[in-house]
């Protein structure tokens, strides 16, 4: 998939970084891939403290706009 011209991707965990998620906190304190990280990692895909609301209104807030090619 490829950007759409004149704009920006969302970056990975951009939203974790940018609220200081504790969680993210920690896995950036971890060596990547290590057990410790992959622990942390699994809290993050498995158990996020964080809603889809809140990430839909932080993307708007940040001016992202999610798109879909049509059908």
């Amino acid at each position: 998939m490829s950007s759409i011209e004149g704009y920006i991707d969302y970056q990975r965990r951009e939203y974790c970084k940018d609220i200081q998620c504790p969680v993210q906190l920690d896995l950036e304190a971890q060596e990547a891939g290590s057990e410790e990280y992959e622990k942390i990692r699994g809290i993050c895909k498995n158990a996020c403290r964080h809603t889809t609301y809140e990430f839909h209104h932080w993307l708007i807030g940040k001016g992202y706009l999610i798109v879909r090619p049509k059908s």
